[in-house]
């Protein structure tokens, strides 16, 4: 990015605030309402005047700021429609000379041209409202459903399920800001919804899981406030299920939040209920991950002893579950054994365990977990001598994660690069640090 592109960016983005006769504080309230009707909790409960110095750095020219992906999204929403509220979106409207400044400020074509198309589709019929996110006809049943209680039937909840689902399944493909937006119509949708008492427990697994997934994005997006938020609604709604392997599920999504947000010591109760209730449901798998996290805690708080017992756990829960097609495998726990080795262990196990756990994540979805994993593997690779292998390693992890943006991966990023402290003036050290730099930082 250069000054010219950064001069020529922050005009457009005053030039529009302008236009309209808005102040930054009314820019601000502008944003919140398009927020709070999207559903983005996290720029709803913002303070108003923390948001007026953000819109002031996106227009300052001394200052380096660039709206992240969330607010990418509200500000197209916004510029979508004329001062007057006609949808305009064609060349020279507004939300083209939203996405010409946001170009110029370095955000790639890819990025400029899906936040077009999701305008499009939440703006598509004439509806401008959350529940436009939804498909046909989830969206007409939907509508027919908050109106009327009795139309909810089990048909529905499955809908609703499957759409969480989708949601789910696009992690590692899109974006966390973007799948923000696709699930909060239906973490909406599930608040809003009220059924018979037959349909409590499908009603309450659909909750579970959107709130959950929910409180996983917000943390990737480092609303924590807004994750626990989520969490907390995603445990209640799991204890209205008799099994309480759902309530351990959560429970484990919310302690790796915890840990990787707070650190071990604030993780280590939530962790500790996590395994309980696993340990009363009826899925190995769940419990294995459950122990596997216990075994990480107490790895990162110099408890040797509990990780390998709690290792040996969850080998035994692998050993004796079911195989599931994409749940926790063997492949994965091998991924928490090199992690817990690269802490109380040694680099030459770590790296075993961390190079066949890499090597089985090839899915679309595997890629924020295999920034994950690879960085660990590259930090091992240093310990073990390797240097320069690590830091080609290293490349393919920036890579990774900057077209995930994974919240951990970023962290690993930055504990990789203190282990390669020791050769910070070589050549190749440097060429990281640029890579970095352009790909994860400077947007």
């Amino acid at each position: 990015m250069n000054d010219p592109d950064r001069a020529t960016a922050c005009q457009l983005l005053r030039r529009l605030r302008e236009q309209r006769g808005w102040s930054w504080a009314d820019q601000a309230r502008a944003l919140q309402a398009v927020a709070e009707r999207l559903g983005v909790t996290a720029v709803t409960l913002t303070q108003p005047v923390s948001l007026q110095r953000t819109i002031a750095r996106w227009e300052s020219t001394a200052a380096r700021t660039v709206p992240g992906e969330r607010y990418q999204l509200l500000l197209a929403h916004l510029y979508a429609r004329s001062g007057s509220g006609e949808l305009t979106l064609g060349a020279g409207s507004d939300l083209d000379a939203l996405l010409t400044a946001l170009a110029h400020l370095g955000v790639p074509a890819r990025r400029t041209r899906e936040l077009r198309d999701l305008v499009l589709r939440s703006t598509s019929a004439g509806r401008g409202q959350l529940l436009a996110l939804l498909t046909d006809p989830t969206c007409q049943l939907v509508g027919e459903a908050l109106r009327d209680s009795r139309r909810l039937d089990i048909d529905l909840i499955a809908l609703l399920r499957a759409a969480v689902s989708d949601v789910d399944h696009q992690i590692g493909s899109i974006s966390f800001a973007h799948l923000q937006l696709l699930l909060a119509p239906i973490a909406e949708v599930c608040q809003r919804l009220r059924g018979p008492e037959p349909l409590r427990e499908h009603l309450a697994a659909v909750r579970s899981e959107a709130y959950l997934l929910a409180g996983r994005i917000a943390f990737e997006t480092r609303d924590d406030v807004v994750a626990r938020y989520w969490y907390t609604r995603a445990i209640k709604a799991a204890s209205d299920l008799s099994d309480p392997t759902r309530r351990a599920v959560v429970h484990t999504s919310f302690a790796m939040t915890i840990l990787h947000s707070v650190g071990p010591g604030a993780a280590c109760a939530i962790v500790d209920t996590a395994v309980a209730d696993a340990e009363l449901g009826s899925e190995p798998r769940v419990r294995a991950r459950a122990h596997a996290l216990l075994a990480e805690v107490a790895a990162r708080s110099g408890r040797g002893r509990d990780m390998v017992a709690a290792l040996r756990l969850a080998w035994f829960d692998i050993e004796t579950g079911t195989s599931s097609s994409g749940g926790f495998d063997s492949d994965r726990l091998r991924g928490f054994e090199g992690v817990c080795e690269l802490h109380v262990g040694s680099a030459e196990r770590a790296h075993e365990h961390l190079e066949r756990s890499l090597a089985a994540l090839i899915t679309p979805r595997d890629q924020v977990q295999r920034g994950i994993a690879g960085t660990d593997l590259a930090i091992a690779r240093v310990r073990c001598g390797d240097v320069r292998s690590a830091t080609t390693l290293l490349h393919e992890c920036v890579e990774t994660t900057a077209a995930t943006r994974g919240r951990v991966a970023a962290q690993r990023i930055g504990r990789a690069r203190r282990e390669l402290a020791p050769w910070r003036t070589e050549s190749f050290v440097a060429e990281l640090d640029d890579h970095i730099y352009d790909v994860m930082l400077a947007i």
